[in-house]
């Protein structure tokens, strides 16, 4: 079997892992295994990904991790962009010492994934994304002003949550600034280039119907705007369609995640350049 060309840690370890102007709450498992580092949702926390880690099992190095001001942990930042979340993979895998990853991300994490296995082709082992990375303009104007209006709504109960780790310690405008930031990076003219640049094994796993927000087929139109990106790319497949929807996927379907992290491996392994 190849080599993974990291070190391994044999013992779990949890902590703060410092970046930039915050510090970072992680989890790494530890043991030789491959290293699989999980990106959560936009607003998501690492316990999202507890099922899917139970059906791989202890075979594996499970790295998890809360964003910044996301959880119980991470502490704020200047700077929620999208840019910094792609450092922040880096950071927490060089803390860990951690060279080669095999990156799964769900909803934002999914995005955040493609572009880190998009730039990083000699140390992605593969990406698996979850409901996520939909090449799909979404934006426009209307839509704006309609992310703007939702978390002004939320504002007033979302803070009494937060030492609960359920919604993150960011105001309201920065919360649509970032979805509003995602937005634009959905963008066909945006993504569909780091799609097609995907240089590893990428296995999608969708949802089926609707996600926090979306109305009516709105979400079944955005996951079609993958469709082209999968003729065009061989190293990208479909693994599954499930049956629940964006927010139950990860509770209700681990099994095709976890099964998809398989598919994914495999693929590295059998890989003579691997």
């Amino acid at each position: 079997m190849p080599t993974n060309s990291t070190s391994s840690t044999n013992s779990q370890w949890t902590g703060m892992v410092p970046v930039d102007d915050t510090a970072l709450a992680v989890t790494d498992s530890g043991g030789p295994g491959i290293p699989v580092v999980y990106l959560n949702g936009q607003f998501a926390t690492q316990g999202y990904w507890r099922r899917v880690l139970a059906e791989l099992g202890t075979g594996w190095r499970h790295i998890t991790y809360d964003e910044r001001a996301r959880g119980r942990k991470s502490k704020r930042s200047a700077d929620y962009s999208f840019e910094a979340a792609v450092r922040d993979v880096d950071a927490v895998l060089a803390a860990r010492d951690v060279e080669r990853a095999l990156v799964v991300g769900w909803s934002y994490g999914a995005v955040v994934a493609a572009h880190w296995a998009s730039r990083n082709p000699d140390r992605a082992s593969g990406a698996v994304l979850v409901d996520g990375a939909f090449p799909y303009d979404w934006l426009d104007e209307a839509m704006e002003q309609r992310i703007r209006k939702l978390f002004r709504r939320m504002g007033w109960f979302t803070p009494l949550l937060r030492t609960t780790g359920l919604t993150p310690r960011m105001t309201a405008e920065q919360q649509a600034d970032s979805n509003i930031e995602l937005g634009k990076l959905s963008r066909e003219r945006e993504l569909g280039p780091v799609l097609d640049n995907i240089a590893v094994p990428a296995r999608y796993v969708l949802a089926s119907g609707t996600s926090f927000g979306s109305k009516g087929d709105e979400q079944e139109r955005i996951r079609a705007g993958l469709d082209g990106v999968v003729e065009r790319n061989p190293n990208i497949r479909i693994s599954a369609k499930v049956p629940s929807n964006h927010g139950a996927i990860l509770r209700r379907d681990f099994a095709a995640i976890a099964e998809a992290v398989r598919e994914v491996a495999a693929f590295s392994r059998a890989d003579p350049n691997d």
